[in-house]
């Protein structure tokens, strides 16, 4: 989400005719993705205490209330499904038009208040963001609203590098968590057993599941030390596409997942389970890879398999895959929220 908005930041800076601010308000106000020197960057004076929670939220609450006041922007964009309810409480009575964009699986729940609240309160947004086609569908069904546009997430470009050459890797990024289920997709790269093969798995324990220690007993029961390789988190991602020659993709539940458009854009051809929701944006079934049902590990190793001994259609995928993926450059994912806006105002 962070990555997404630095880089409708940047877009957006570059219009001659558009002032641009970022009103940071979290725990945490810090900035790790790069943004242009013409973004006006608003945090607030005060660190957020979460031993006095209630109170500091009611801080933050008015903190964003009074700058965007002072600002009075055209329009506010707020991202985060928890965070789209905290705004439009914000700026409740003002006359700025809003709109929101959802980034999780779109048929999960958030718990009862935050269920409640979006039913609630996304219907005085001006405009909803959907990610996908399935996501706006589900939308519709949870809260009324006659104005979701579906725009997808923008794609960096991913250039060959002349120093990475391409190995016999399969490889899987993402969190160490169990919807991404990399046990399965361990167990069923093992029992190809392709000498010469290796799996990948990029990413780190999250949401206190601690599954690394599993995934490393698999890995350990199965004497696979050398063909299946835990790399932890990895400040250099694109080094690993690039020098991999498949992408395998196990999760069951997503809202927009990017590390299958930069596999694409790498050049891989990418399998990938069928869920809800994303895939099916990006993936062409047997074009530019596989969309296999999900849950459906037997077909999952199957397709996998046929790409691992068939380098041409390895090839012919993956020069599809990174044409493919164009649609979803920063220019047309940033032209599309402009013009989304702007016509909505």
């Amino acid at each position: 989400m962070e990555r997404v908005m630095s880089e409708l930041a940047g877009y957006f800076c570059q219009k001659s005719d558009m002032e641009v601010h970022m009103v940071l308000y979290g725990k945490s106000v810090n900035i790790f993705y790069p943004v242009p020197s013409n973004l006006l960057i608003h945090k607030p004076k005060t660190v957020f205490n979460n031993n006095l929670r209630f109170f500091h939220s009611i801080g933050r609450l008015l903190f964003l209330r009074h700058r965007v006041k002072e600002i009075h922007p055209d329009s506010v964009l707020s991202f985060g499904e928890y965070w789209n309810s905290f705004v439009l409480i914000a700026l409740m009575g003002l006359r700025f038009p809003v709109f929101v964009s959802d980034r999780c699986q779109p048929d999960k729940s958030l718990g009862k208040v935050h269920d409640w609240l979006r039913k609630t309160l996304y219907p005085k947004a001006l405009g909803v963001v959907a990610q996908t086609e399935k996501a706006k569908m589900i939308y519709h069904s949870q809260f009324s609203h006659d104005n979701i546009e579906v725009i997808g997430n923008p794609i960096r470009d991913i250039n060959l590098r002349n120093n990475i050459e391409r190995e016999n890797i399969v490889l899987m990024v993402g969190r160490l968590i169990k919807t991404k289920n990399q046990d399965k997709l361990i167990e069923l790269f093992i029992r190809i057993s392709k000498p010469g093969w290796r799996l990948v798995i990029v990413g780190y324990d999250h949401l206190k599941q601690n599954n690394s220690e599993k995934l490393r007993k698999i890995i350990a029961d199965s004497n696979a030390e050398k063909s299946v390789i835990l790399e932890g988190k990895q400040a250099d991602v694109e080094a690993f596409y690039l020098k991999s020659r498949i992408f395998a993709f196990t999760s069951s539940s997503e809202g927009f997942p990017n590390v299958i458009g930069e596999a694409m854009s790498a050049g891989l051809p990418v399998i990938s389970f069928d869920c809800i929701a994303g895939p099916s944006e990006m993936i062409n079934d047997d074009r530019n890879g596989y969309l296999i049902p999900l849950f459906d590990y037997k077909q999952f190793q199957e397709k996998l398999e046929v790409l691992m001994e068939r380098s041409d259609l390895r090839d012919s995928f993956g020069e599809k895959a990174k044409e493919d993926i164009k649609a979803f450059s920063i220019y047309s994912i940033g032209e599309k929220y402009l013009q989304f806006i702007l016509s909505s105002e």
